[in-house]
């Protein structure tokens, strides 16, 4: 029975790299981010001599919905890969290793992961209130219902956070 329990555990143990195909697939999800805000940029560049200031407003604001898609990708691929698969030693002793990298636990995962989306849906209203034309105010006020839901889902994040770090001090 002993053996059979230490050939469960193993296999149970094991089985946390069949995550690890998964967190290559967000890596190769950076791919098509990359060349959207390259092919973003390239438009921006090319019309800039016809483009209304709002207009590079607007295409400067959907390079930074980009950029901080592919952050919120690597926070996850980071974060999810040592967390749930292994720790990633060759970055232990790179110059250039994200200070953060290690120290993310799942709670502080779900914190970067809230922030980001938090930061994602403002860019993404200040856009649609930049644009021209029809205001749909229906649309609108869902996209603001998403938006405060994703703060209001922040706020108590942490302080689901922050109470359960006060219970463990406690104990």
């Amino acid at each position: 029975m002993i053996k059979l329990e230490h050939f469960l555990e193993k296999a149970i143990f094991a089985g946390r790299w069949l995550l690890a195909p998964l967190y290559i697939g967000l890596l190769l999800a950076l791919l098509p981010i990359l060349y959207r805000f390259f092919h973003s940029f390239w438009y921006m560049m090319t019309h800039i001599q016809d483009a209304t200031t709002g207009e590079v407003t607007l295409e400067v604001l959907e390079l930074l919905d980009t950029v901080l898609l592919g952050n919120l990708i690597i926070i996850v691929l980071f974060a999810g890969y040592e967390n749930f698969v292994s720790k990633i030693t060759i970055a232990e002793g790179a110059e250039d290793r994200p200070h953060w990298m290690g120290h993310v636990d799942y709670s502080g995962l779900k914190i970067k992961l809230i922030g980001s989306l938090v930061a994602i849906s403002v860019i993404e209203l200040l856009k649609d209130f930049m644009q021209e034309g029809p205001f749909d105010a229906s649309r609108e006020g869902w996209r603001i219902g998403i938006h405060m839901t994703f703060v209001i889902s922040g706020v108590l994040f942490a302080l689901m956070d922050t109470m359960a770090d006060r219970h463990k001090s406690e104990r």
